[in-house]
């Protein structure tokens, strides 16, 4: 093996130009899962689908990911953000050095060309994979070009070596995971992890920076087309329900993560989706059951039993996964574009148990619900939580995935709000009746369904609301299909009105201080006004 060139400047075209002859670009799906199990990557299940373990990373690791500092797109960057950290540009090409050595000296090196995003937004990218599984999901979450068409010349390069480990104190990183992003050189690199998150999350930072330099709002939400062309989007955190409620049998789904919201409508960024199975059921999500039961799927962390069937019910790792390109599921617009939002949906995890289920927005409510993005972390869903839901306040639904200050996103948010006047609505898929793990239960599938549909066909455009007298927002009275009682969450707390609404203030007081004393200033202070407030 003839030692690597020795190079001054490495960005992502020379990355791209050295390792092309060693690559094999744009394997079948079938080649790739029989690379993995001949590898020992992974191994199948009963039906086929590839199941791998990611080993000590079983999530995303967002205290090693960096961004370098250099012009111009540093006067961009929202440096106050703990999730964009900054890493010195001579520090970065030294590690880039090391990987690309490390790269050319592997046995075998998987490639992927297609793009992120769609029509005039779309960014072609190039993936690098040392391991054939993880190419496999590059194959299924980006955007594969059409049968015959040959795909554009990367603009950006991602080199993914799960294998090769940063040192902390050789390379400036804080362990031996690195997931760096180099705007300006137009590449990223990550070490050290298996957790399959980091590619698709790596590109969703990308685009959560281009984007608005066109004008496009991205976001954090799945996507779903209705029979008459009505198109709904809904925002979360990842564990809140995305997938699982925008992937139903009587919409076209878009997407279940990743969109972006221009002049034309929306699009979605990815060609697949990355579903948490942790307690699937055929019953409850027959949709997702069948995409991941299935040959050319990939589970991630599922262990098997005996007769390799899958154990969705096994806790030790809560983080479990499915990934399956968007034509697994029946019911998909394959084009990823539809038009512009007639609802809009914000997913709340609420461990408080303080929400109602469904509630109405205004406008400037639904600025300061999104600045906010009040919801739990999921556990297993980064590296480093618990076993339990913990209360944060997410900016935008997505904070780890910003690289520019949130109200660069809500200017946006509002620009299209304001301009197509959809229906905004709050949902609550975390606990009623109590605190979670305290008396208090996640409202049942079907329940959340029906609310969702309400928003959707505008039937909750014309139903009366209360003003919830602690948060200020519209709780609608009644729902087709849902008890009453379900929609008033104060009467089912255990230890009544009194009880409930003591939480409630401290909820209220953990918005004061987590949203609006860290905002005051930077965004304008009609959005600040329509918080919840202490009576």
């Amino acid at each position: 093996m003839q030692p690597s060139p020795v190079i001054t400047t490495i960005d992502g075209d020379r990355v791209y130009e050295l390792l092309r002859p060693r690559a094999r670009w744009n394997l079948p799906s079938e080649t790739l899962v029989r690379e993995a199990v001949i590898h020992g990557e992974g191994m199948l299940s009963r039906d086929g689908a590839l199941c791998v373990m990611t080993g000590e990373y079983t999530g995303r690791s967002p205290c090693d990911k960096f961004v370098v500092r250099q012009p111009p797109s540093e006067a961009h960057i929202d440096w106050s953000s703990p999730f964009n950290q900054p890493f010195a540009p001579e520090q970065a090409e030294a590690l880039a050095k090391r990987m690309l050595d490390y790269a050319q000296r592997l046995p075998r090196l998987y490639g992927f060309l297609g793009s992120v995003g769609r029509g005039a937004a779309a960014v072609p990218v190039a993936v690098l994979n040392e391991f054939a599984w993880h190419n496999l999901m590059a194959r299924h979450m980006f955007v594969r070009p059409a049968p015959g068409e040959v795909p554009a010349p990367p603009e950006f390069t991602l080199l993914y070596l799960p294998g090769f480990e940063a040192v902390p104190e050789r390379d400036g990183t804080h362990s031996e995971v690195a997931v760096l992003c180099d705007l300006e050189r137009r590449l990223g690199l990550i070490a050290g992890s298996q957790y399959g998150g980091e590619e698709k999350k790596f590109f969703f930072y990308l685009m959560n920076y281009l984007l608005p330099l066109q004008g496009i709002f991205p976001m954090h939400c799945s996507a779903n087309v209705g029979a008459g062309g009505d198109v709904s989007t809904i925002f979360g955190l990842s564990g809140t329900g995305k997938t699982t409620l925008s992937t139903d049998p009587d919409r076209r789904l878009l997407g279940d993560d990743e969109h972006g919201w221009g002049p034309e409508g929306v699009f979605n960024f990815e060609g697949g989706c990355y579903a948490k199975l942790i307690h699937l059921s055929q019953e409850g999500e027959p949709l997702i059951w069948e995409a991941v039961n299935r040959a050319g799927a990939i589970m991630e962390n599922v262990p098997l039993l005996e007769g390799n069937v899958p154990d969705f019910d096994d806790e030790r790792v809560e983080n479990t996964r499915g990934v399956y390109p968007l034509d697994f599921l029946a019911n998909v617009e394959l084009s990823g574009m539809a038009g512009h939002p007639s609802a809009v949906v914000y997913l709340a995890f609420d461990a408080a148990g303080i929400l109602p289920p469904v509630a109405v927005l205004d406008e400037q409510q639904a600025l300061y619900w999104f600045l906010a993005g009040y919801t739990a972390r999921v556990a297993g869903t980064e590296r480093g939580m618990g076993s339990k839901p913990e209360m944060t306040f997410s900016p935008c639904f997505g904070a780890p995935f910003l690289p520019w200050h949130p109200r660069k996103y809500l200017e946006q948010l509002e620009r299209y709000l304001h301009r197509h006047r959809p229906l905004v609505v709050l949902m609550n898929t975390g606990a009623i009746g109590g605190p979670f793990g305290n008396g208090g239960s996640r409202p049942p599938i079907a329940a959340s369904r029906r609310m969702l549909h309400a928003a959707q066909n505008g039937v909750l455009r014309h139903i009366p609301c209360d003003r919830h007298p602690e948060l200020g927002i519209l709780v609608p009275r009644e729902c087709p299909g849902v008890s009453p009682e379900l929609l008033c969450p104060r009467t089912l707390w255990r230890g009544g009105d009194v009880a409930y609404r003591q939480a409630a203030h401290q909820l209220v007081t953990a918005f004061q201080t987590q949203v609006n004393d860290v905002y005051a200033g930077s965004v304008p202070r009609k959005v600040l006004d329509a918080s919840p407030r202490l009576g």
